[in-house]
């Protein structure tokens, strides 16, 4: 007597073809979501800096970092204040330990004032990072502390951001193109200007990490 081999059907094997392609196609949809929450996360960073200045200057009439009466209005420790000559000296990732380097003095100035969140004494840790964990840091756009040969007032600086994100944040606060506009990518870590020439966007690394510039 013939033994009888079931197996399965043309039809149960397009269903499960199809589940497969409804789940895998949710995963990707998943991932796009979660990856440009992370851009609008990355870029509303670049957007709030701006107010921490210009709401510090409405109330002191003064610049966060440089603010030389910042004891005064804020009640920084003696010390920590700027020299007061209108601009965010030192590199935007400076020695975040220091009480002196204006620009790690700025996130001192705008937490006392409580503009901003955070520790108000400098140390390891003080200066903000991204949803990526990159440090956050803004300077003045000197012709000695401006990254990427960036044009503006100030420069706000975004580290550790992946190639992929620095070419989408772009798109959607500038021109599209890294190496142009008011946003610029360059490698991460970049301080010097001379050093931090901004990369083409054809030259950009999906998975490499940079950092974001942006003048204001």
């Amino acid at each position: 007597m013939k033994s009888q081999q079931s197996g399965f059907t043309l039809v149960e094997i397009a269903i499960v073809l199809v589940i497969i392609g409804l789940l895998l196609g949710g995963i990707l949809k998943g991932q796009e979501l979660i990856n440009s929450a992370r851009v609008k996360n990355l870029a509303n960073d670049f957007r709030v800096i701006p107010t921490y200045i210009y709401a510090y200057q409405d109330k002191f009439r003064a610049l966060p970092g440089d603010d030389a009466a910042a004891v005064a209005h804020v009640t920084a420790p003696a010390g920590n204040i700027g020299n007061g000559n209108g601009t965010i000296d030192g590199a935007w990732n400076g020695d975040e330990t220091s009480t002196t380097i204006e620009s790690t003095l700025f996130w001192e100035h705008v937490r006392l004032a409580n503009l901003a969140a955070g520790p108000t004494v400098p140390a390891a840790g003080f200066a903000p990072v991204n949803a990526l964990g990159g440090r956050i840091g803004v300077t003045s756009a000197t012709a000695t502390q401006t990254v990427g040969g960036l044009q503006g007032t100030y420069v706000v600086c975004s580290d550790a951001i992946p190639g992929k994100f620095a070419k989408q944040l772009d798109i959607t606060m500038d021109d599209g193109d890294t190496a142009k506009g008011s946003m610029r990518v360059v490698p991460a870590g970049s301080t010097d200007p001379a050093a931090s020439a901004a990369v083409a966007t054809t030259s950009i690394v999906d998975g490499t990490n940079y950092a974001v510039c942006m003048a204001f």
